[in-house]
């Protein structure tokens, strides 16, 4: 792939080294005066940094989902409006849900939540890909919204999280943190962990980097709640888990501008159960296979991943290349695929699905002059994911009737994709102080065929002062292993079939085309010394959107009892659907040692234009603040405080109906503060103390938003942390 990019650089390169003298229009000296479109895109204004600094001021219990929430345009989430797994909360930005947010490690692909079964509403029983990477050996985290996202390819309609280790040293350096809190109430799970890092040279040329960790968190009590729960049935609050993680860096930097990095890692996360169904059926014999497990793990994820990267700096150009090897192991409990049951435990035997992902990337950027300055990208990168499922695929069709063109036992546990990219960009400033950043990313999928997707991106400096900011892009999605897959069947008896008929069949489907995004924003930002002031208006206009279809496609035959000639339904796309809204940011120098921090997203819609629901259940509005005081170059204290809006859920069920008036119920606009403290005891010690959520403000999980409206998720009370680092 790199032979194949370098041969499409040749001939500018070849341009510029035949005959300076012959043609004095084309120049390549510019490297320093304008950055790279990856560069640029990072100044786009859906673009956020989280900093080490800010993480040792705020450090989050376990996930840096806690420091991602208090960013303009991100929330937490379940993974679907319907509320079910709503205590598993991930990465939704810009509303567009967990499934259109990519995660990234130092830029490498993040896929292990695609090895957990896809449910019939779009629900996966997973925490996401946020905690692959201890806390404190991160070095900053990029978030990137809107159409700054839509070079990453796949995955990014809604945005990218970049998480960025910390790197190997020209000196040796280490730390240990150990960190614990205290929830006010007993019902709610305590958090604990420890995690080190160790960094060096080992010659000359050559250094590397180790880290490691432990942390766990205890689960909710079983009732936590009670008296909260719409039904005979109480749902569960959060799940514990435990992690461990260990990952070692190797670099050699065989000459000053070129460089190869060795990596491996091995990570595993284990649930501590606490009861938790996708439905919350009531009856007693689910009940009865749930309980024995509560307090006990019934999920383990495995990740290991290896990969090795070259950065070269040539005569005239840079360059970017990485090989990476993913493999998630997701050691689970066997799970119901019918009705009710459905993602519930029915067995005590567990079953290994497993993901393997392979990524290789390419890009070479090369500086010219034609008229003006530019910086050349081009590249490649191909992505294989094969996954071998051993039990999702195991609804028979006995009861239901047989499906044409599937057999009804003994199905393929096996499903793959690959998909083929090619993008350019070009970075150029035709004018001082105009940045224009086109560019053109063209991806090919082995099921679903080709997609281009292009994007332009501008900065415009009015002033010395202000800038407007705007960018266009057409984002994309391929389909997921189970969403092509005609031989991963899911049944039910009549309650979660469209408009609630008899028995019926929900199917994989080869036929299916990718999901679409034009995203536009729109932004104006004002900057004078370290006053700092924005507002961006974004819209998403989704196309193609994947959902449990609502046309019956077909009638299987045979069938028992009631349950003869079931309908079936198949995965299809939604035509179409918008996201729109604005966010802004605001910050104010109090002092010389007094920073006042804001940002805020106030959302104008997010809607299924064909059901007018919701695309997940998100606050109307956000808004953060924190006040960051640096008191004495030893101590600084912070105050945090983020006001949600009202949260709707969706006025449908799964069947198509209105939900009924528990169902119409909205969570009330409520505020968390929080206070922290960090004090430098010596050079080499620092202890960090401070309490969330000061006022108490706690929500109930109720149920699924079918029964339950927005509430359907746990928001923890009071809760102290204090947290220690020793390092040389």
């Amino acid at each position: 792939m790199f032979s194949l990019i370098t041969s499409i650089c040749l001939p500018v390169m070849a341009a510029n080294s035949s005959s300076p003298e012959s043609d004095e229009t084309i120049q390549l000296d510019t490297l320093e005066v304008l950055g790279t479109a990856q560069e640029e895109l990072k100044q786009a204004p859906g673009v956020s940094i989280i900093t080490a600094e800010d993480i040792k001021k705020s450090p989050p219990a376990n996930d840096i989902a806690d420091l991602l929430r208090k960013q303009p345009g991100v929330n937490l989430t379940g993974n679907s409006g319907s509320g079910a797994r709503g205590n598993n909360r991930q990465i939704d930005i810009r509303g567009m849900g967990p499934e259109n947010t990519l995660i990234l490690v130092d830029g490498k692909p993040v896929s292990s939540k695609n090895a957990v079964r896809y449910g019939w509403r779009g629900d996966r029983d997973t925490r996401g890909d946020t905690n692959w990477v201890p806390v404190d050996q991160i070095e900053r985290v990029e978030i990137l919204r809107g159409p700054a996202a839509a070079r990453y390819g796949s995955g990014a309609a809604g945005g990218v999280v970049n998480i960025i280790t910390k790197s190997t040293t020209t000196e040796h350096h280490g730390s240990l943190t150990a960190y614990q809190n205290f929830p006010q109430h007993k019902k709610e799970g305590a958090s604990k962990r420890i995690d080190f890092g160790l960094s060096g040279p080992l010659a000359e040329t050559l250094s590397y980097r180790v880290y490691g960790n432990f942390n766990k968190t205890d689960k909710d009590d079983l009732g936590i709640n009670k008296n909260h729960t719409v039904g005979n049935f109480i749902t569960a609050g959060r799940e514990g888990v435990r992690n461990k993680d260990i990952n070692g860096l190797l670099k050699w930097q065989f000459t000053p501008e070129q460089s190869l990095e060795f990596t491996a890692g091995f990570s595993r996360q284990g649930n501590i159960y606490a009861g938790d169904s996708m439905n919350n059926t009531a009856s007693a014999a689910l009940q009865a296979k749930r309980e024995p497990w509560i307090g006990h793990e019934t999920n383990i994820m495995y990740r290991q991943n290896f990969a090795i990267t070259h950065r070269g700096e040539w005569e005239k150009l840079s360059s970017m290349s990485f090989f990476q090897y993913e493999k998630t192991r997701n050691k689970r409990l066997e799970e119901g695929l019918a009705g009710g049951p459905e993602g519930s435990i029915n067995s005590d035997v567990f079953r290994t699905i497993e993901l393997r992902d392979l990524t290789a990337h390419s890009e070479v950027s090369v500086p010219f002059y034609i008229g003006f300055d530019q910086v050349l990208t081009v590249g490649g990168e191909w992505n294989e994911q094969k996954m071998d499922d051993p039990f999702s695929n195991t609804q028979t069709t006995t009861e239901g009737g047989s499906v044409a063109g599937i057999s009804g036992t003994n199905r393929s546990t096996k499903s793959s994709a690959t998909i083929s990219s090619l993008f350019i960009e070009n970075n150029m400033e035709p004018f001082a102080g105009t940045i224009i950043t086109p560019g053109l990313r063209y991806d090919h999928h082995t099921v679903t065929g080709s997609n281009w997707s292009p994007s332009l991106n501008v900065s415009q400096e009015l002033t010395d002062t202000l800038t407007l900011k705007a960018g266009i892009a057409r984002a994309y999605k391929a389909p997921n292993l189970y969403q092509t897959n005609p031989n991963y069947l899911l049944y039910s008896r009549g309650n979660g079939c469209w408009n609630g008929g008899g028995s019926c069949y929900l199917m994989g489907n080869k036929n299916l085309k990718a999901e679409t995004s034009v995203n536009k924003e729109l932004g104006i930002e004002y900057k004078k010394d370290d006053w700092v002031a924005g507002i961006t208006w974004f819209r998403n206009d989704y196309k193609n959107k994947i959902e449990a279809g609502q046309n019956i496609v077909g009638i299987a035959s045979g069938g028992t009892g009631s349950y003869v000639d079931s309908d079936i339904f198949k995965w299809s796309n939604v035509p179409k659907a918008v996201v729109e809204g604005f966010e802004g940011n605001l910050t104010i120098p109090l002092h010389d040692r007094l920073k006042w921090s804001n940002n805020f997203t106030y959302m104008i819609q997010s809607k299924n234009k064909t059901t007018g629901d919701p695309l997940s259940i998100i606050p109307k509005y956000t808004i953060n603040s924190t006040l960051d005081w640096q008191t004495t170059e030893a101590l600084s204290l912070q105050t945090t405080a983020t006001w949600y809006g009202k949260q709707k859920p969706p006025k449908l069920d799964y069947q198509g109906k209105p939900v009924g008036r528990d169902g119409q119920r909205q969570i009330a606009p409520y505020i968390l503060i929080g206070f922290s403290g960090s004090y430098e005891l010596s050079k080499n010690l620092r202890l960090t103390a401070g309490v969330n959520n000061v006022f108490d403000k706690r929500l109930y999980r109720e149920g699924n938003s079918k029964d339950a409206g927005a509430y359907t998720y746990n928001e923890p009370g009071r809760t102290y942390f204090t947290s220690i680092t020793a390092s040389f």
